[in-house]
């Protein structure tokens, strides 16, 4: 089945700024964890539209991602998806229907084989690209706020970005700051003005779409 998600993600996870796993090194604590929203604009999953749709994840590593024994939960909004709407984002963020290794929904999941039950909760998804501005709120699970790094000594805003011509989750991601405290079960232990990352979301089910100039 083909699809594709069209919108916008923020991530928070345990890891200084930069997120070492962006350039194959060990994460910062030697262990990955991490809370995302997605907000979906426009897709689709076969005949099934996907506009509107938002998500949310946790995931949580022992170790490195790719040592894999993570586990995970995904969140689906009950207000902006249907019943067969979460059927098929929960086809996707499992990866199924993916070419191998093609998106990161495939590769974490590969990588979590204690995956969570399914949740169904108004999820909130704020998320501002270019300021580096966002906000994810699942009652009951967990709540981020991102903003801009600040300079330690001026305080004023500090911009950086990762380009990842050949990565599975986007081409270029805004770098800031994150702050996320769990409710649900997982708990993340190190989450406190860490990693955040705001990217465009381009995916189908052969990888990051790639946009003619």
């Amino acid at each position: 089945m083909e699809w594709s998600a069209h919108g916008r993600s923020l991530v928070n996870c345990n890891c200084n700024y930069g997120c070492p796993c962006q350039f194959n090194a060990l994460p910062t604590d030697n262990r990955c964890e991490a809370a995302i929203g997605y907000q979906v604009d426009t897709g689709h999953y076969g005949d099934v539209s996907l506009d509107g749709a938002r998500m949310a994840a946790m995931y949580q590593w022992p170790g490195p991602i790719h040592e894999g024994n993570g586990t995970m939960q995904l969140i689906m909004d009950e207000i902006t998806t249907t019943p067969k709407q979460r059927e098929a984002l929960q086809k996707i963020m499992t990866g199924e229907d993916t070419d191998e290794m093609a998106t990161m929904w495939w590769v974490f999941s590969a990588m979590s084989p204690n995956k969570l039950e399914t949740l169904c909760k108004p999820i909130a998804v704020e998320i501002d690209i270019e300021g580096r501005i966002g906000s994810v709120s699942v009652p009951g699970v967990f709540e981020m706020a991102a903003e801009p790094i600040k300079n330690p000594v001026t305080g004023a805003a500090h911009r950086a970005r990762i380009d990842m011509p050949d990565g599975f989750e986007y081409r270029i991601a805004e770098i800031g700051s994150g702050t996320t405290t769990t409710t649900g079960e997982i708990s993340l232990k190190r989450s406190q003005n860490s990693h955040a990352q705001f990217a465009e979301m381009h995916l189908s089910n052969k990888g990051v779409v790639e946009v003619a100039a």
